[in-house]
């Protein structure tokens, strides 16, 4: 393989031939979709590592005072939640793949197995990099062929939070669910980079999967029914579990067709970094929500000084529902009366829904397709969650361990501080008296039966 001028300029990607494929570092393949404890780096520059939310982190070989990866970009099997797994294409083993981690000034050499059914590349989002290695194919490299080893080479010259997906077919690969996140590291204090005690991390990611069916339908622009974080929906998405006091940092990356306001319940929180870099302090302002357009990374932090299980979720409200029938008609305020028993002498297995409002659903037990999952699900201590997609919780506890990112379970409240039903006695609601118009609307009507006046 020649490589010419590495980390310079001009920097060759290569196919690696078999013989060299002794060389490679051995590709790490994951089976499960639980978070993953951080990667606390073995060798190398030390860093405080971060947790993919049902994720993990690539793990690395040092050669020659150089980081060497080895991404495999093949067909996978993810369970999108208890119940329901789709046939997805991604990065060793997941999709999406492994989190990259690395420190600013890395020398970084990464190997990209094709084993897709067609060709493909990897585009690393947000890096400074030589024009060789941005991983467009047809404009700065050849595809990766199907069978292929290309090797992409650069330094990791800026810190802040990336991603990286193909830049092929892209279309269908990234609606398949090709896509990863890379973070660098700063290498020494930085008056832009706070340190924190959790960093999280997760992809915002959407799906188009008929019921009864594994396979996306990568056509699909905006009409996603599964909406997800790191390709896992409610109630299938770990809780970001914190201790009391904890500086906390989140890094969401949007690779969906549309925006997603993320909100988060109990804390107010600075937006620290996009894609760009670290925001700086004069640019900063207390928020609850940020919006994250399509392609955008945003990076949020706020102090966990308020213990208990606080919801963070998109705020669109059907981005946090399962699949759902958006086609199915409005029945809110339909009277059924008599009518569900004659339907069940045919149809025995026919249940009412709609008529009062979808919270139903959520108690519900009713059969549904193989392969899919019900429209609201999850369960709190206090009953159904009536939740899904994209939702999770923050859990803040005094009683977590520094390092701890077990599940501590439901939260207690203190005696007095949690909402209960009133008894007492309740005033009738004064209502403003009806205002009559101060003029009346004119209308001026064409004559003589046509339209030829207007």
């Amino acid at each position: 393989m020649d490589r010419r001028t590495f980390f310079g300029g001009a920097v060759l990607v290569a196919s690696v031939s078999k013989v060299a494929m002794a060389a490679l570092p051995e590709p790490v393949i994951a089976t499960t979709p639980a978070t993953a404890p951080p990667l606390v780096p073995p060798n190398g520059r030390p860093y405080n590592p971060v947790v993919t939310l049902n994720g993990w982190t690539c793990p690395w070989r040092m050669n020659a005072g150089v980081k060497e990866f080895h991404l495999v970009a093949e067909p996978v099997v993810r369970e999108i939640a208890p119940g329901m797994q789709a046939t997805l294409w991604g990065y060793n083993g997941q999709s999406p793949g492994p989190t990259i981690e690395v420190v600013e000034g890395d020398k970084v050499r990464i190997f990209v197995t094709n084993r897709l059914p067609e060709h493909t590349t990897i585009h690393w989002h947000g890096q400074r990099l030589p024009n060789g290695m941005d991983g467009v194919g047809g404009l700065t490299q050849p595809q990766i062929p199907v069978g292929k080893t290309f090797v992409y080479e650069f330094e990791a010259r800026r810190p802040g939070t990336f991603m990286y997906h193909p830049h092929a077919d892209e279309m269908v690969q990234m609606a398949m669910g090709m896509m990863g996140f890379w973070v660098t590291h700063p290498k020494a204090k930085h008056p832009l980079i706070d340190t924190v005690q959790r960093d999280f991390c997760f992809l915002l990611n959407a799906y188009d999967i008929d019921p009864g069916s594994t396979t996306p339908r990568p056509n699909t622009m905006l009409d996603q029914n599964l909406w997800t974080w790191n390709s896992r929906a409610f109630p299938g998405i770990d809780t970001l579990n914190v201790r009391h006091g904890d500086k906390v940092r989140i890094r969401v990356g949007n690779l969906t067709m549309t925006n997603h306001p993320i909100h988060l319940h109990g804390h107010e929180f600075m937006v620290t970094g996009t894609d760009g870099g670290p925001v700086p302090h004069g640019a900063r302002w207390p928020e609850v929500t940020t919006d994250i357009a399509v392609g955008q990374m945003r990076q949020i932090e706020f102090l966990a000084d308020e213990p208990g299980d606080w919801a963070l979720h998109c705020h669109k409200s059907h981005h946090t529902m399962n699949p759902m029938g958006h086609t199915v008609p409005n029945m809110i305020g339909v009277d059924h009366r008599g009518l569900v028993q004659k339907i069940q002498k045919l149809v025995p297995d026919y249940m009412l829904m709609g008529e009062r409002g979808m919270a139903d659903m959520g108690e519900m037990q009713m059969p549904i397709p193989d392969q899919t999952l019900p429209m609201m699900s999850g369960s709190g201590p206090y009953g159904p969650i009536e939740m899904g997609g994209m939702f999770t919780t923050l859990k803040v506890r005094k009683e977590q361990k520094p390092g701890d990112y077990s599940d501590p379970g439901a939260y207690r409240q203190p005696p007095g501080t949690q909402a209960f039903e009133w008894t007492g006695a309740l005033a009738e609601p004064a209502r403003p008296a009806a205002v009559a118009p101060t003029a009346a609307l004119q209308v001026r009507k064409p004559s003589g039966g046509a339209h030829t006046s207007h």
